[in-house]
């Protein structure tokens, strides 16, 4: 059976999404039970001229719920106007991009999967592609380049978490 586009792509963002949430959990746990103000991992960065830990929660849910959700309009163009301010904001917001992933059908997926969509920025259509391409080579990259940075950050701040905090539960076959 060839592997379908839907296939591709949402089974594996719901799995790293469910790794982020359950590391923001920890986050919060691991900032109360060391005394660490809430701001001081909200406001972590890699690098000065990277972005915070919060920007990266959006930028998932953008490469994952909002990606999927206008794809089909033809055009994409990224939303980081809702950057969450806390702990609960950001789990509501990974709720969310879990909840339109459970919502989105594999047929209705791959009905539009040859359509194009073009990716907007600064209202001007940078590139256009098919929404396979789009969301296997643009949105997926993306989504997984935010969801390792989260993890390097709160890494960085002394989080012990290991790649099984990321990985979350791979999809395993049973023996």
């Amino acid at each position: 059976m060839p592997l379908t586009l839907y296939d591709a792509f949402v089974p594996s963002c719901v799995q790293i999404l469910k790794g982020v949430r359950a590391q923001v959990d920890k986050a919060e746990e691991f900032a109360a039970e060391h005394n660490i103000p809430d701001n001081e991992l909200l406001g972590a960065k890699l690098a000065d001229d990277m972005w915070p830990l919060p920007y990266h929660v959006r930028s998932v849910w953008v490469h994952s719920k909002l990606a999927l959700e206008l794809a089909p309009s033809g055009e994409f163009s990224p939303d980081f106007t809702d950057i969450p301010s806390n702990w609960d904001a950001m789990r509501a917001m990974l709720d969310d991009a879990l909840t339109a992933l459970a919502d989105t059908s594999s047929d209705a997926l791959e009905a539009i999967s040859d359509d194009r969509v073009h990716f907007v920025l600064g209202g001007k259509r940078l590139m256009e592609f098919t929404i396979t391409d789009f969301l296997l080579s643009f949105s997926q990259p993306n989504y997984y380049f935010h969801a390792t940075t989260f993890y390097d950050i709160l890494r960085m701040k002394g989080l012990p978490l290991v790649k099984r905090d990321y990985l979350h539960a791979p999809r395993v076959t049973g023996s």
